[in-house]
């Protein structure tokens, strides 16, 4: 059975064409076909589990750290955006 693939990171939204590294990494060094290298390294989250709540934080600063205007990166991680996402849905 083939991986789905994904256009956006299932966990932050970042279009996956736009990560530098081409994609998260699982345990086996394999690219991640659904998260982006900010998200998820070795197979795990960066940062570890964290509520919805904790990570549209650190998003939000992440992007602001990464040259994002303030707004944009507001409106880029707030839970009703990232919250229809895989990673999010219970």
């Amino acid at each position: 059975m083939q991986e789905q693939s994904y256009k956006n990171c299932q966990s932050c939204g970042m279009p996956l064409s736009k990560d530098a590294n081409g994609g998260g990494t699982e345990k086996d060094g394999s690219k991640s076909t659904m998260y982006c290298g900010f998200c998820y390294a070795d197979g795990a989250f960066v940062g570890g589990e964290v509520s919805i709540e904790e990570f549209s934080k650190m998003s939000q600063k992440g992007m602001k750290e990464g040259g994002m205007n303030s707004f944009f990166a507001w409106l880029f991680s707030r839970t009703w955006t990232i919250g229809h996402l895989k990673r999010w849905k219970n």
